[in-house]
């Protein structure tokens, strides 16, 4: 998958045809009453990020969204701001050749369908996908939510020539509030996914096997319910399992330039070099999101045990 270019035009026609408007709220943009067939991920050997004559160097971008109960407002800026996202990647070129999957994750304790996958795309397929994503608004008083589930499916069931051509990571990015699940049971992966695997994977060991082909990134949101009631318990466990990649966002509606900037600085690029490169309020918001990234070579692993 992944041909075709995403274009401005392409995006005005889509939204006038859906009838979003800026005030267009997460229900309205996300109108799918149940999981999408297509997007079930049992029973899907792989999605696939493949180079062609028109996409020849093609970089695989995964959002891992969580469609929990707190998420509505995230869920919001995503669809509306996805225009600025992949203009931007366009325009400033931090990789070449975008190709965007979509998950929506929940929380396997809880949830009837805690996992849903897109296929990875370039055009205006990349919103039809989003928006056809059931906000399942589910969740639960447990001790987080299953942001192990994308990378359990990126690192086993995604195929990209990024890596298996030119040795080339893709990216992987959660977006969330609430601290991650540390087990993941081989019961719900048999369930969900349909794999039978031998034992429990812990979180650990997914960060381990997923980062082997992707450089992973959390966006930790903090106006969502869960950092209002754990902030620091948030931060900490984030941080204390994959460091200066766990993001602080204090302005979701700044998610799109947070991520462009990530993978600027990830290319190469300064860090306040990028955060200067935004106007005003949105260099704010930036510069305190990706500081702490200059002190990631990104040519090392990201976890070593």
């Amino acid at each position: 998958m992944g041909c075709g270019t995403f274009t401005s035009k392409d995006w005005s026609r889509y939204t006038a045809s859906r009838g979003f408007t800026a005030g267009s709220t997460a229900r309205d943009l996300y109108r799918a009453g149940s999981v999408k067939p297509e997007m079930e991920p049992r029973g899907i050997s792989y999605r696939e990020s493949c180079d062609s004559d028109e996409h020849p160097n093609s970089t695989p971008v995964i959002l891992g969204l969580d469609v929990t109960g707190s998420m509505g407002r995230v869920l919001e800026t995503v669809s509306k701001k996805l225009n600025t996202l992949i203009l931007e990647i366009y325009d400033r070129k931090p990789v070449e050749d975008p190709q965007i999957m979509i998950m929506a994750f929940g929380d396997v304790e809880c949830d009837s369908h805690p996992l849903q996958v897109s296929q990875f795309e370039s055009d205006i397929r990349i919103a039809e996908q989003l928006n056809d994503i059931y906000f399942e608004r589910g969740g639960g008083a447990n001790e987080g939510e299953s942001y192990t589930l994308p990378w359990y499916f990126a690192a086993r069931h995604t195929k990209i020539d990024s890596f298996d051509k030119r040795g080339k990571k893709g990216f992987l990015f959660t977006i969330g509030d609430e601290p991650f699940l540390d087990i993941l049971r081989k019961n719900d992966i048999e369930r969900f996914i349909g794999d039978i695997v031998e034992a429990d994977l812990s979180a650990v060991e997914l960060l381990t096997e997923v980062s082997r082909r992707y450089e992973v990134y959390h966006l930790m949101i903090e106006e969502g319910a869960g950092m209002m009631g754990r902030r620091d318990n948030v931060i900490e466990r984030w941080t204390d399992l994959i460091g200066q990649r766990a993001v602080l966002v204090s302005d979701c509606t700044k998610i799109p330039e947070i991520i462009v900037s990530i993978l600027e600085v990830a290319s190469g690029k300064d860090t306040g070099e990028v955060a200067a490169s935004w106007d005003g309020s949105t260099s704010v918001v930036v510069s305190k999101a990706i500081s702490g990234l200059a002190n990631i070579d990104a040519s090392k692993e990201l976890v070593e045990f």
